[in-house]
């Protein structure tokens, strides 16, 4: 029998995002499920954390396997689910195409099988991805103070931009946002995509091939040698987690309305920062002189992407409160609090 709160399912949930809304979450009272299969960097600690921050229920639940998620999904009536699960990074995918598939695209179809069958009143949110535009040639970019911008989008890129999956893992994650989307018109479930925009912050444990806002961070806090791939002119809007976190609940708050819909979350063009900026911030807050090493750029890279973010605004209220240099002035500090964390 459900309990009198309000009951989410959070998969992924021992990762970086997932563990910050799970936080948040069980602050704000709600009963909170987490799946992972403990597969990245850091899940370990993050559950860890997790048990003791607050009280959440965690299964070892791997997507992949239909089997799985239709007897882990028996144990809940879920009013949320926060599907944040999958295979991250652009580079494994074009190592291990079959791995990143399974992870990314079947994962999500056996998830919202699941919830079709099992909890079809949820209100389901999918972490997307900006990468579900792919390159954008059409979309010419200059080089301006220094960085890669575009010549012509000073809101940056919006919802309407013509879908164009590249690389195994644009086209996984690209394919699985597109069936959350038939979800809502299909079967009518209350399904939204947030394509997402380099987020950055607290428990994030970073490596060289994603999440390089932790990595460059956490290489300046242990004067550790790390790499730009590229000329680190390239460009992204970066989005601090508790922002993020924070455009979840308020999909929640006005989900009767927002069902269906597909919205850029990212910082927006006031938080777009180059690759070599972030270095020259964390050497100034840090009172140091590393320089990293360059290498050939990598398949898949955009040379910018900056997130037109107006319409999330326009249909329930969110836009970033921490600017870049503050979300990333807390990373730091978080960081050199935790090296404990890094050895």
């Amino acid at each position: 029998m459900k309990s009198g709160k309000n009951k989410i399912l959070i998969t992924g949930g021992a990762g970086f995002i997932g563990v910050n809304a799970a936080r948040r979450f069980s602050a704000d009272g709600w009963d909170v499920e987490v799946w992972d299969n403990l597969s990245r960097l850091g899940g370990e600690k993050n559950i860890e954390w997790l048990n003791k921050a607050g009280k959440v229920q965690f299964k070892n639940v791997d997507l992949r396997f239909e089997k799985d998620v239709n007897q882990s999904f028996q144990s809940g009536d879920f009013d949320m689910v926060l599907h944040c699960a999958g295979q991250v990074a652009v580079t494994t995918s074009v190592a291990d195409p079959r791995h990143d598939f399974e992870n990314n695209l079947l994962g999500t179809f056996n998830l919202l099988e699941a919830v079709r069958q099992s909890c079809p009143g949820a209100f389901f949110i999918y972490a997307s991805t900006n990468k579900v535009y792919g390159g954008m040639e059409d979309s010419p970019v200059v080089e301006r103070n220094g960085r890669y911008e575009y010549a012509d989008l000073p809101d940056g890129v919006s919802e309407k931009q013509p879908l164009d999956f590249h690389s195994p893992y644009g086209c996984s994650k690209g394919g699985a946002d597109q069936y959350v989307r038939d979800y809502s018109r299909i079967y009518g479930l209350s399904t939204v995509s947030f394509r997402q925009s380099c987020i950055y912050g607290y428990r994030q444990f970073g490596i060289e091939d994603q999440g390089w806002v932790a990595w460059f961070t956490i290489a300046h806090a242990m004067k550790r040698p790390f790499s730009i791939f590229g000329d680190g002119k390239q460009t992204r809007d970066v989005l601090f987690i508790d922002d993020l976190v924070e455009a979840y609940c308020l999909a929640w708050q006005n989900r009767g309305k927002i069902g269906g819909e597909i919205f850029n979350i990212g910082g927006g063009p006031r938080n777009q920062v180059s690759l070599n900026e972030l270095v020259h911030f964390l050497n100034r807050e840090n009172n140091q002189t590393l320089q990293p090493a360059y290498a050939p750029w990598r398949p898949g890279d955009q040379k910018v992407f900056v997130a037109d973010i107006r319409k999330a605004h326009e249909r329930f209220g969110w836009r970033p409160e921490n600017s870049y240099a503050e979300g990333i002035r807390k990373l730091n500090r978080w960081v050199k609090e935790n090296l404990e964390l890094f050895q």
